[in-house]
């Protein structure tokens, strides 16, 4: 790869190579190998700032081989220096409490590291991905805690990044080699429809193409398959009992256009060739989801009336769909634009920071001390199932599935959800433990009382972990 041909980084592959000379991973290959093939990652990614990669080459040469920190910084810029210390921070380590988690510990961590500089956790989220691929080699039950923390943990927090096909890696890594009875199961389930998906695409795509073309829009169509694990889960659903039919995002087009204006376009277009399922598309261009992801997704019924999806957006936000966060933050596009490293190095924290969701992480840091607590509250708030619903100015609030008009009170901030006397979904008055759902608007009726208390009731109905800590907290409950 041409960046690796860069000075600063041929250099840390020499550091490398004599640091970990004679180390070998469980696999027998070199580990030096492996810390390429993690700039490797990082790069397919669209990182290309040298000292981020250079850091990623290095990552094991403290840890597993004969450098110390020391070493690094007399070598290397103080930046880099600095992503190694953070990166040392992020190894599990012994806890003077016995009784303490030490994986949460490393979690904490990690979180304080995320805050301050997001290289360093994508270069352990390119660590883990290429730790997965070798899972076979390692034994049980080393196999099951790295394969069920890349699926509760890592591959989630690859998607909070923007980072979707990355996350999906993970995930069906960590599902073949925790789960392969399951894995194996899913994949023959769905062969032959596969199979006949795709002799049905070729003619929607040669159909969309031509409708495009005729209409002056320059357009690249892609098509793609549901991952192993997302499909499982979604098969695995008491609603969908294993009904492939009740699936409408098996497969999905995404039609990739060269502006906003010709995205509206384009769904104009589909709509006239494809029968629209009930209910409305979801406009992510205008709302874009907290992570930044924009494009326009519709549900339309194909040949047979079989159901798919269509996602339509830019190139510009095709990229940043594929590469996440650090698509906002190329180096080169940065260097070339005049901006110094340090700016650039300040542009990625800034592009952390912006995260709504690294702002409550720091929240939690410091209000939930019980481990326990902090890891449910991670599992749940941060990285289980989500959904997005709407304030009636279009603010978009990313939520845990089950989530109730209370916990979207409390999203927004604790006096609101303290006051809230009343809401209305979709315009129509509904209860406060009722659920909410995907693309709801949410429109909250608060008391006058700036005293008002909320309900000691609402404990047993929301879900979230901020809301029940605000309830509890009124009434100086433990």
């Amino acid at each position: 790869m041409q960046a690796l041909e860069n000075p600063i980084i041929k250099q840390a592959i020499d550091f490398a190579k004599l640091s970990l000379a004679g180390k070998k991973r469980n696999s027998g290959e070199d580990v030096v190998d492996h810390c390429l093939r993690v700039a490797e990652t990082l790069i397919r990614y669209k990182v290309s700032d040298p000292s981020t990669l250079a850091a990623a080459i290095l990552h094991h040469s403290i840890h597993e081989g004969a450098a110390d920190m020391a070493d690094i910084k007399a070598e290397f810029s103080e930046d880099i220096a600095q992503m190694m210390e953070s990166f040392e921070k992020l190894r599990l380590i012994k806890p003077k409490d016995e009784m303490k988690d030490d994986f949460i510990e490393s979690l904490r961590k990690m979180f304080l590291v995320l805050a301050k500089d997001l290289r360093v956790v994508l270069i352990k989220l390119a660590d883990i991905f290429d730790n997965l691929t070798t899972l076979q080699y390692v034994e049980n039950p080393k196999k099951k805690e790295v394969g069920q923390k890349a699926l509760e943990i890592f591959a989630p927090l690859a998607e909070r990044l923007g980072m979707g096909e990355l996350r999906g890696q993970m995930q069906d890594l960590a599902f073949m080699h925790l789960y392969p009875e399951e894995y194996t199961w899913v994949k023959s389930y769905v062969k032959n429809d596969l199979t006949n998906l795709g002799k049905i695409l070729l003619k929607i795509k040669a159909k969309l193409m031509l409708a495009l073309k005729q209409q002056g829009i320059e357009a690249e169509i892609q098509s793609r398959v549901k991952h192993a694990y997302s499909l499982y889960t979604k098969l695995t659903r008491a609603e969908i009992n294993k009904d492939l039919h009740k699936i409408h995002d098996l497969i999905a087009l995404r039609i990739i256009v060269d502006t906003t204006e010709d995205c509206y376009k384009t769904l104009d277009i589909v709509h006239k060739l494809f029968k629209p399922l009930p209910g409305p598309f979801s406009d992510y261009i205008a709302h874009p989801k907290p992570n930044g992801y924009q494009s326009l997704h519709t549900k339309v019924y194909g040949p047979g009336d079989l159901p798919f999806e269509i996602q339509i957006r830019t190139r510009k936000m095709h990229e940043e769909a594929e590469y996440g966060l650090a698509a906002h933050w190329n180096y080169a596009e940065k260097k070339e634009s005049g901006l110094s490293d340090e700016k650039i190095t300040q542009g990625f924290a800034a592009s952390a920071e912006k995260l709504d969701w690294v702002k409550r992480l720091a929240d939690w840091q410091t209000e939930i001390t019980d481990d326990k607590e902090f890891l449910k509250t991670i599992k749940t708030d941060l990285f289980g199932e989500r959904i997005f619903c709407f304030t009636p100015k279009g603010d978009v609030k990313d939520l845990p599935a089950g989530a109730t008009p209370i916990d979207f009170a409390y999203h927004i901030h604790t006096q609101m959800g303290n006051q809230v006397m009343g809401v209305k979904v979709n315009g129509k008055v509904v209860s406060l433990d009722t659920k909410l759902k995907n693309g709801d608007i949410v429109e909250v009726t608060l008391s006058k009382d700036p005293k008002k208390k909320p309900s000691r009731d609402w404990l047993g109905f929301v879900v979230t972990s901020l809301a029940k800590r605000r309830i509890k907290k009124a009434y100086m409950l433990n």
